[in-house]
């Protein structure tokens, strides 16, 4: 009973739209210090590492922190497919939610084909399974982009992923949020609907 529960929960965070995974121990302190839109944007886009998808000649990519182990980060992932042939986006992978998220977060970035791996992980995930299956084995430069990448998420001041640093296509602004949305949420946020 208590699964049913914890289930239904985690579904009507999903159709609200407000669904994030946090952290499974105690925010950092450095979360409490949280950079500016606009530092946000910059630390991520010198400091973050992950793999690139969609439209690689865009002029405003979005940054998107992900544990491989959070269910939203996946639902954002299905939401943003539908927007990749007309925009960049940067998933950066982080390891908050537990021991499987560093290797799958490797495995993700070495991948050949990454889009096809996050969508078989994404897909395994979703379904209530453990997603792709990783070595333990991390090679240390991989290693050390992921924890780099768990450490530039504390600097932001997020304790809960997916995060989003992007810049608002109509007025230039830099915008970040905490959570998943659907696709049409997402294209509000990022400002591409009508101009």
């Amino acid at each position: 009973m208590t699964s049913q529960l914890a289930t239904l929960a985690l579904c009507a965070l999903l159709t609200l739209g407000l669904g994030a995974c946090s952290r499974d121990d105690q925010p950092s302190p450095a979360a409490s210090a949280a950079m500016s839109p606009a530092q946000a944007f910059e630390a991520v886009t010198g400091q973050g590492r992950g793999f690139t998808v969609g439209t690689l000649m865009s002029a405003n990519p979005v940054y998107v922190l992900f544990d491989p182990q959070c269910p939203h980060c996946g639902h954002l992932w299905n939401a943003a497919r539908p927007l990749q042939n007309n925009m960049k986006f940067v998933w950066i992978p982080v390891a908050i939610l537990g021991p499987k998220s560093l290797p799958q977060g490797a495995a993700l970035m070495q991948a050949a084909d990454p889009v096809q791996a996050m969508n078989e992980h994404e897909q395994s995930l979703l379904a209530g399974q453990d997603g792709l299956s990783a070595s333990a084995n991390v090679p240390s430069d991989m290693e050390a982009a992921i924890k780099a990448n768990t450490a530039l998420l504390d600097r932001l001041g997020a304790d809960s992923v997916p995060f989003i640093v992007a810049r608002h296509a109509r007025s230039g602004e830099v915008v970040t949020r905490a959570g998943s949305m659907d696709t049409a949420t997402l294209i509000q946020f990022l400002g591409l609907g009508e101009r």
